[in-house]
């Protein structure tokens, strides 16, 4: 079905484990050359041996703390150095914590933003002049909380809708140079970082994990959680030939769970 990403070169930021990792084996799948990044190198490698599983090409990784402009850098330079190009990038890094407003931390904010918000940034201007040359693709994993506010998770709400704006800006130059600029927005996802946004909302709270997973199924609504590759799907469309006439959207994949019209 994909198999216009044959040999496409896609750097997955946050590719290590969730969502990213999700949509490095969907790509991987169809032929494309992955280069999974993140700071922890042990994680990088259990998830090149997972992805790999599924791949024709071995998937690369790369180390990089994307908090700092240094690593971002270091990510470009690597691929330039390596592959020349990159067809795909999807910005996927970021675990923004829930919890108490009143007890969260400055360093808390600051590690929202530099991981998640300001790594996006960075990585999106270092990469554009290869994705200008391949008349690429951006995807962007935001999160339901950038539309929908939420007193126990104003640190990734706050990370969140400064992304969605800065995304839709962004795809008003990718309208220029030929680069498509698109998100997604998920909503509850069965990862790892979902669980330990369970455990904090449990301590915020004076509940428990589990009370906090049927609260909030019961309040969106929705049947189930959702799956890394319900993403995965979309991230494929969104980068493919068939859908080139989308730019600058927000898609959630949220079971229907956002309240609103926006």
């Amino acid at each position: 079905m994909y198999n216009e990403f044959d040999n496409k070169i896609v750097v997955v930021a946050g590719g290590s484990g969730g969502i990213g990792r999700g949509i490095a084996a969907a790509f991987a799948s169809y032929g494309a050359q992955i280069v999974l990044v993140s700071k922890t190198k042990a994680a990088l490698l259990s998830a090149a041996d997972a992805v790999g599983k599924v791949a024709t090409r071995q998937p690369d990784i790369f180390e990089a703390d994307l908090r700092t402009l240094e690593g971002c850098t270091s990510v470009q330079e690597y691929i330039a150095e390596h592959y020349g190009t990159c067809d795909i990038l999807v910005n996927a890094a970021g675990a923004t914590r829930a919890g108490n407003f009143l007890e969260q931390t400055d360093e808390e904010w600051l590690d929202g933003f530099a991981l998640k918000f300001f790594g996006t940034v960075r990585l999106s201007r270092a990469f554009w002049p290869m994705l200008k040359s391949a008349n690429g693709h951006i995807v962007n994993i935001i999160g339901g909380a950038a539309r929908t506010p939420d007193a126990e998770f104003l640190v990734g709400g706050s990370v969140n809708a400064a992304m969605h704006n800065f995304a839709k800006g962004l795809s008003t130059l990718g309208k220029i140079d030929k680069v498509n600029v698109n998100s997604i927005l998920p909503g509850l996802t069965e990862t790892d970082r979902v669980t330990r946004l369970f455990e904090q909302r449990a301590k915020a709270t004076g509940t428990t994990p589990q009370e906090i997973r049927e609260k909030l199924i019961a309040q969106d609504g929705i049947t189930r959680l959702g799956t890394p590759e319900d993403i995965a799907e979309l991230a494929l469309f969104l980068c493919s030939e068939g859908a080139r006439h989308i730019q600058g959207t927000s898609i959630a994949v949220d079971g229907g769970s956002t309240p609103g019209l926006y």
